[in-house]
């Protein structure tokens, strides 16, 4: 077998892990825009939004990973001795993108908690302020009415 197919199976978990830090980092970076006191929602997108393109990223490189092991699964089982190295290598980047993969849904169980909560407050907002404006209309309805006179007429008999 070739070492070109291990190389490339060790860039790839490298890459892995470099895309998993950049998950963590936004992770933190939503958490922040989330414990503000007002919600910045184009930040809020923006994050989600490159969140996303690090997960395609991810899984791209996973079913690269995948295909490229399915075609040489059969000669590193039968020459490990020779690529005892390498394997141990992969086995450690692969704890490695475990531990993250962990820390990021631990994150991602936090900020899912810390965006209903903050929806929730939101529609709290949108409600009272829906609230306000129909008991000032309501107020206002009113005082116009007390302020209309009936039509009067004046008797000018004597």
């Amino acid at each position: 077998m070739d070492n070109n197919y291990l190389d490339v199976m060790i860039q790839s978990l490298q890459k892995k892990i470099k895309i998993l830090d950049g998950i963590i980092k936004k992770n933190k970076e939503q958490q922040k825009i989330l414990e503000q006191e007002e919600l910045d929602a184009d930040a809020f997108e923006a994050n989600i939004k490159s969140k996303s393109e690090l997960v395609d990223q991810i899984d791209f490189l996973d079913q690269g990973f995948e295909e490229l092991y399915g075609r040489v699964k059969a000669a590193i089982e039968t020459e490990k001795q020779e690529h005892k190295e390498e394997i141990q290598l992969m086995q450690q980047l692969i704890t490695e993108i475990t531990e993250k993969s962990v820390t990021i849904q631990s994150d991602e169980i936090r900020n899912r908690r810390l965006v209903e909560s903050r929806f929730a407050q939101e529609r709290k907002k949108v409600r009272s302020k829906k609230n306000t404006s129909t008991v000032a209309k309501q107020y206002y309805k009113n005082m116009a009415k007390l302020n209309y006179v009936d039509a009067q007429f004046m008797d000018r008999k004597k």
